[in-house]
């Protein structure tokens, strides 16, 4: 899934080690969100929303051809 958490999180200067420990989760866990080899749980995206202050809708690009 396409989203804007490499962007929101290079804006603040935060590596993704520094991200990670903020909600939760490992490096490679962040890595892979940024990527899109990994959807996030609803937990970790409202984690993530949360933290950079937008909507879920606003972080993660919803398109139906990336449905599984």
């Amino acid at each position: 899934m396409k989203n804007h958490v490499r962007k929101l999180r290079e804006e603040r200067g935060l590596t993704q080690k520094e991200l990670g420990e903020i909600v939760g989760v490992s490096r490679q866990a962040i890595n892979a969100v940024e990527t899109g080899k990994f959807d996030p749980s609803i937990w970790l995206a409202h984690d993530l929303a949360r933290y950079f202050d937008v909507s879920v809708e606003a972080l993660f690009l919803f398109r139906e051809e990336d449905r599984k």
